[in-house]
């Protein structure tokens, strides 16, 4: 195990977008922090952008096994490295609406309201695009919320093909606009606009993931230790419960405890839900953090989200960087629907043997012939949080994720309708595929932040209400799903969480601001 100092301000489970914010703010502001992350560094390859590897041999994921609601087995697609899931994403960083802070009216029930609002948020928001270097252009955004500035750089732009679904979109009176994204591609970057970035690994470094963005640089202030292949097992409470003072590490084998002041979780929703309710013990026989709500891995959410292709058998697509494009005029109650309908993005560039890695049936040869003439769309609904929908511990140590989808009529309608869209523009073949349980992106809302602990697990800056020194901080605390990616809003949320540790628990002077 590597060599650690005596003593650190923080310490940090998981190395994603969560751990890897609050790690680079509290550094940036003179802090010590130790990182344990369960994984590796991913290594830089030529089989980071193969789809044979990435999506048939799923050379990446991680091997273990959770159970379902039934008790059938499967293998998630989550990925345990230095990034964590972000080193998958599809490096979309848009922020949730002002309507999404507030209590939402949708045809399946009501989206709750955050113990924030989006007022709270916008300045840590500014941050979190800086720091993931976020491209766009602001102020196309049909339902975009009130900014003070541009993004960070320009929008990346379109090429030829999306260009002309731009303008067709235009003329059919929608109101498309560039989707901000986190590349690394402006002068002097190393992006090349590649068609294997929206769920591949970047072997070029050229993806603003956590590890790039957040992670290595809170390194390089000197403040921040990482240690690798390291799971923590469970916290260690004191005699009161009220006091985190250690947790248990496995690494190659061997157990050992660290101890420290003040701990952070961000090993994503499920991970931290698991690793709170396994530290359960006597003063907390529920689950470290569970004792006043019962509220600790319920209410998971995973966005409803189906991948489409839209084909024009006549018309081969020569597309390279397809994910330009997003459509938000369905986001809110809208012209087809009283009530929100979701998301619609440009989905990276299918080919045939990403479909074929999960639709056996359909010949590869005929997938790459569709391919190389469909343009292809992420259509991405709200799901709604349900208690029944959740994670616990099965008595031999095994995650058991319960989730049963809801909002699907919702989902359905816009999926119907961007495929009238699609026929109408001339793409009269569509195929669709759900995501299933098994693909674990954009997991969210086991460890809801709130006002009152008799109904959430933590306070409004990610705090555990029972317990004094320890903060969850990734995508557990979000109380509603919303309908587009969550990592720029963890990312918002650990940078508010780590300028309040800074300022009102460390009581560090003279420290950088959120701006």
């Amino acid at each position: 195990m590597t060599d650690l100092r005596k003593s650190y301000d923080a310490v940090v489970i998981g190395a994603g977008v969560g751990g890897g914010a609050i790690a680079n703010r509290l550094a940036l502001a003179g802090a010590t922090v130790l990182v344990i992350e369960r994984g590796t560094r991913l290594p830089r390859e030529a089989d980071n952008w193969s789809v044979k590897a990435v999506f048939h041999e799923r050379r990446y994921a991680t091997k273990e096994t959770w159970r379902d609601r039934q008790g059938q087995e499967f293998n998630p697609s989550t990925y345990y490295y230095v990034g964590g899931n972000s080193k998958f994403f599809g490096t979309a960083t848009v922020r949730f609406r002002a309507e999404d802070f507030e209590d939402l009216q949708h045809e399946a029930g009501v989206a709750p309201a955050w113990p924030i609002r989006y007022a709270d948020l916008a300045p840590y928001y500014d941050v979190a695009e800086r720091l993931m270097g976020t491209h766009g252009t602001a102020g196309m955004d049909p339902c975009e919320p009130p900014r003070s500035g541009p993004m960070p750089h320009p929008a990346i732009g379109h090429e030829p093909e999306i260009a002309v679904f731009d303008a067709r979109l235009r003329e059919m009176g929608l109101k498309p606009f560039p989707l901000p994204v986190a590349i690394d591609l402006h002068p002097g970057g190393k992006c090349v606009r590649c068609r294997t970035c929206d769920g591949f690994a970047c072997k070029l470094g050229a993806k603003n993931d956590a590890e790039v963005r957040l992670v290595d640089p809170a390194i390089a202030t000197g403040n921040v230790d990482l240690i690798l292949e390291s799971k923590v097992l469970r916290l260690i409470t004191d005699d009161t419960g009220r006091k985190v003072v250690g947790v248990e590490v496995e690494q190659k084998g061997q157990t050992k405890v660290i101890n420290g002041d003040l701990f952070v979780s961000s090993a994503g929703a499920i991970n931290s839900a698991a690793l709170l309710l396994r530290s359960a013990n006597a003063k907390h026989p529920k689950g470290v953090g569970n004792n006043s709500s019962d509220q600790l891995g319920r209410n998971y959410m995973a966005h409803n989200n189906t991948a489409m292709m839209a084909v024009n058998p006549f018309k081969k697509n020569n597309v390279v960087f397809q994910k330009s494009l997003c459509i938000n005029d369905y986001y809110l109650a809208n012209s087809v629907k009283p009530y929100p309908l979701g998301n619609v993005q440009g989905l990276g560039k299918l080919q045939g043997g990403m479909l074929t890695a999960n639709m056996k049936a359909i010949p590869e040869w005929l997938m790459n012939w569709f391919a190389t003439r469909s343009v292809d769309w992420w259509i991405m609904s709200e799901d709604l949080p349900d208690p029944e929908n959740r994670v616990s511990i099965d008595s031999d140590g095994k995650i058991r994720l319960a989730y049963t989808a809801n909002n699907l009529k919702s989902h359905g309608e816009l999926v119907k309708q961007w495929t009238k869209l699609m026929r109408a523009m001339g793409y009269p073949i569509i195929i669709t595929q759900k995501m299933d349980i098994k693909v674990a992106m954009h997991q969210c809302g086991t460890a809801r932040f709130g006002t009152d602990p008799k109904t959430s697990v933590l306070d409004p800056f990610c705090k555990v209400w029972d317990v004094d020194n320890l903060y969850v901080v990734d995508a557990s605390f979000l109380p509603s799903s919303t309908a587009v990616n969550p990592s720029l809003t963890i990312v918002a949320q650990a940078v508010r969480t780590a300028e309040h540790l800074v300022k009102d628990v460390f009581k560090i002077r003279n420290a950088q601001s959120a701006a």
